[in-house]
């Protein structure tokens, strides 16, 4: 995944949504949310080469994305699988038990990675790129997290695509599912250059040789933490976001 969108505390009645494409190559092989964990369950897409996720909710309304960052010379594929990580923390029942479970790994364990994680209460985003893991709260508002910083200006694709959801609004107390529509069409973005700095086009929605936005997912957790989640198979631009059926409880 590598666009994520956070909405931390900006409506009353809905007090997280995270709208995220995830890029990867396209003959990795993975599989659509569903159930892949219990107790709490966890419903989420998995990584069929190394088992983890990169996205998900859990039973109790705690969403965790996963971003790769970028590491001089590649990836090292010694250390473990970021996606594990993701998966683990999704089996925690609080953020602040998945804050010790973050904290309690190694730096060195993992490549780099940014990771988000939130509840109806509270979100922090934690990464290892400088040699420790660091936790970041997030306060109030709409938080933009790529391969880079958290909310970095200099990322032409978070300039370029903040304004844009920043400028989602939701009439108080209207159902959740019309958010879906606007937020689907900044996630298919192609074209909408925000930041003169870029000297190519850095597009949301990416189509390049065996590269690219190979899915979509929406979820939102209401005040008394029910999660809905929407997902997309396919790039957002040519699919659709259809709701998940979550498990009850």
């Amino acid at each position: 995944m590598c666009t994520l969108a956070a909405y931390v505390g900006v409506w009353d009645d809905l007090p997280l949504l995270v709208a995220a494409n995830r890029d990867e190559f396209l003959d990795r092989p993975a599989a659509d949310p569903a159930v892949i964990a219990h107790s709490p369950w966890v419903v989420a897409g998995q990584d069929l080469t190394a088992g983890g996720t990169w996205f998900g909710v859990n039973q109790v309304g705690m969403v965790v994305g996963l971003l790769n960052r970028r590491r001089e010379g590649g990836p090292d594929p010694q250390r473990r699988s970021r996606g594990l990580l993701c998966l683990e923390v999704l089996q925690t029942r609080s953020l602040a038990a998945a804050e010790a479970c973050v904290r309690a790994t190694a730096p060195e364990a993992y490549n780099s990675y940014n990771l988000l994680v939130a509840d109806r209460h509270a979100a922090f985003v934690a990464t290892n790129a400088l040699g420790q893991v660091v936790v970041t709260s997030l306060p109030p508002g709409v938080h933009l997290l790529t391969n880079l910083e958290l909310n970095d200006p200099t990322c032409p694709r978070i300039a370029k695509s903040s304004v844009l959801f920043r400028g989602v609004s939701r009439p108080r107390g209207d159902d959740v599912s019309r958010l879906i529509p606007p937020l689907r069409a900044i996630l298919s973005d192609h074209t909408t250059a925000l930041d003169p700095r870029a000297q190519t086009i850095d597009t949301l929605c990416v189509h390049l040789s065996g590269y690219g936005t190979r899915s979509s997912s929406i979820v939102a957790v209401d005040q008394d933490g029910r999660a809905r989640y929407w997902h997309a198979p396919g790039p957002p631009c040519r699919t659709e976001l259809a709701e998940v059926a979550l498990p009850p409880g």
